[in-house]
């Protein structure tokens, strides 16, 4: 009787633990296929007369909400093509939306929405497209425009500059950088005012450094009668670039001008970011990774770390026993770049007959 008591013990607690690692396969695989892009408080007016169609209002608003995806995701170069979209092909992406907020308010009908777009479909349909995506990486850097008069040989700093009282006005929710400007220090004053003749060679470094920002972007604005030149010295992740421009009949002392010019700037520094953070979707790395699976917490972590990064174009458990977890993960990047994304996650791996063991 005892033993067979401790049989009837034994293949319930096997059962438990089968039912637990099936319960946990199962819930990995709905983690692979829950990826979405999100776009909040998306809103909407209409009258509110004879020819209203609240459904009509909604398809606006997934439409709306498709355009701040692309201009998150996409290069200016590919954005009007992009925008060719019909509403029955933006409509096929949406995941799920919700309604946050609806009124009418004399005779006009506002909704705020909440839109999910599957990410699948909608890489799917960039790259018919022919158009390569880029990772949503936000990013704070300094910013430090500098304005001179090379009629009067003057430079123009801080509130002293209509670049730097007008640069953050107006911001963008699809913009992935975010501008922090200097504070007025005399001894930067100085010391620019000092290298007036050879701001094209100066090494801007030292002053991004009093704000503990290794990532910066300095401005310098050439004004005279005839043009503007301007030159940007980009340091992203500590490699750098400039970047050249001239233009003519712009005035910056006119506000329209000058909304303009910010405008163009801010989308060349957006291109350049973007273009660091590409998604090669035709590219498609099939790797086998191994992970242990006596640790709940951290094999959630992993798998909440592949559903976030847009390079993983998707993963799931194929096989497991009591020890391990064995998943096949498909990313659109280089071995390279995996590492490194992951690195950044504290993920490290060791390679073992083709497999990935995650330490």
């Amino acid at each position: 009787m005892r033993c067979f008591s401790k049989l009837i013990k034994q293949r319930s607690l096997y059962n438990l633990f089968l039912f637990l690692a099936l319960l946990n396969i199962f819930f990995s695989t709905e983690i692979s296929v829950a990826k979405t892009f999100s776009i909040k408080e998306i809103e909407i007016s209409s009258p509110f007369n004879a020819s209203f169609d609240k459904n009509k209002i909604i398809n606006r608003g997934f439409v709306e909400a498709y355009e701040e995806l692309i201009f998150t995701i996409a290069q200016s170069k590919y954005q009007k093509k992009l925008q060719n979209s019909s509403t029955k092909e933006v409509k096929s992406l949406v995941e799920t939306f919700s309604i946050v907020e609806e009124s009418f308010i004399d005779e006009i009908y506002n909704l705020t929405l909440n839109v999910e777009f599957n990410k699948k479909s909608f890489f799917e349909l960039l790259e018919k497209k022919n158009v390569f995506p880029s990772s949503i990486i936000k990013k704070d850097l300094i910013f430090f425009p500098i304005e001179v008069d090379e009629e009067k040989n003057e430079i123009f700093l801080f509130s002293e500059s209509q670049l730097f009282k007008n640069w953050n006005f107006k911001k963008e929710k699809y913009h992935q950088l975010n501008y922090i400007l200097p504070n007025e220090d005399i001894d930067d004053y100085n010391l620019i005012k000092k290298n007036i003749n050879n701001l094209e060679d100066f090494d801007f470094g030292e002053i991004s450094k009093k704000y503990n920002f290794e990532d910066f972007i300095f401005m310098i604005v050439f004004k005279n009668n005839q043009e503007i030149r301007v030159l940007n010295q980009i340091v992203f992740n500590k490699n750098q670039n400039l970047k050249n421009f001239k233009f003519k009949n712009i005035n910056l002392e006119n506000l329209e001008d000058l909304k303009k010019f910010i405008d163009k700037q801010k989308t060349v520094f957006e291109d350049y970011w973007k273009s660091k953070n590409i998604i090669n979707t035709s590219i498609k790395l099939d790797l086998t990774i191994s992970v242990d699976n006596s640790n709940i917490i951290k094999i959630d972590q992993f798998e909440e770390t592949l559903s976030s990064i847009e390079l993983v174009n998707k993963f799931n458990i194929f096989k497991f026993d009591n020890n391990k977890n064995i998943y096949k993960v498909i990313f659109n990047g280089t071995r390279d770049q995996f590492l490194n994304v992951m690195k950044d996650y504290d993920f490290f791996f060791e390679i073992k007959n083709k497999i990935w063991v995650l330490e």
